[in-house]
């Protein structure tokens, strides 16, 4: 008969042992994988919504920096009364949703033709010798690359001759383009106030939020405080807003914006991103 005293083997308790310890050892596993997974869908949707919102406060700096002074309005909605960015404010930050400006055209004051023709479309310079109340020379420009330039960016919707010019100290007044040709500008009204300085504009710009959703209104009339019409051409530049506020002090606004993001079916996080345009 053969042995088996000798062979090698667990015994019930043994395996019963190890079974709830390799039990004991798969939950804590379980649990750290759940934890892990749980810290990368938060972090990422943290990431997401940082970056969004970074992008988007991007898009709003970057066209708030060529704002003509001075035209910079806050309003409840797209059509209530305008107030001042420097002025106190009559309502709560919150009610305010929308900031509002008309930008100088920097696309054609940065242009040239051919580097034999480095005339920029306006040169923002008055010859108040050679100038009146409704002829406006600018030496330097031309005016027909400023009018190209223009009427490519609106899709052929403005051209300069649907432009304005703004002189400073001259309480935010639009004069709007009759003609302009060579390096002559001709007003609708008269300019009461001309200067040796001026800046062009072919559009207004609106920073919205509406049902959550900032937008950017664009290609209306460079009037201050213009109403916002509901055919006005718009960009969605961030969804699921939860705070946009903007505060003027002196030559400089700032901004803060946050949006949320959703980790689960019923939970989100937020990210707040705070910026001051000069």
């Amino acid at each position: 008969m053969k042995n088996f005293k000798n062979r090698l083997g667990f015994s019930m308790i043994e395996v019963i042992f190890v079974i709830i310890v390799l039990g004991i050892i798969s939950s804590i596993g379980a649990e750290i994988i759940a934890k892990v997974y749980e810290n990368y869908i938060v972090q990422r949707a943290q990431h997401r919504a940082s970056i969004k919102t970074q992008l988007a406060l991007n898009q709003m700096v970057n066209r708030l920096k060529y704002a003509i002074p001075d035209t910079i309005v806050r309003r409840k909605s797209r059509n209530s009364d305008n107030e001042n960015i420097d002025t106190l404010m009559s309502n709560d930050s919150q009610d305010y949703t929308v900031l509002q400006w008309v930008g100088s055209d920097k696309e054609s004051f940065n242009a040239i033709s051919a580097d034999n023709n480095r005339k920029p479309g306006w040169s923002a310079f008055c010859d108040l010798n050679a100038s009146d109340e409704t002829h406006i020379s600018t030496p330097g420009s031309n005016l027909a690359l400023a009018n190209t330039i223009i009427k490519n960016l609106s899709n052929d919707v403005v051209d300069i001759e649907k432009s304005s010019i703004f002189f400073p100290n001259d309480d935010n007044t639009s004069h709007a383009i009759d003609s302009a040709s060579g390096e002559m500008i001709t007003l609708e009204d008269n300019a009461l106030r001309i200067a040796e300085r001026y800046k062009l504009a072919w559009t207004s710009y609106a920073l919205v939020v509406e049902e959550e959703e900032l937008r950017l209104y664009y290609t209306f009339d460079p009037v201050v405080g213009v109403d916002i019409e509901d055919d006005v051409p718009h960009q969605l530049l961030l969804k699921n807003v939860t705070t946009f506020k903007f505060e003027g002090r002196g030559s400089t606004i700032r901004i803060k914006l946050c949006a949320k993001e959703k980790i689960s079916e019923n939970a989100y996080i937020s990210s707040c991103k705070e910026k001051a345009v000069f």
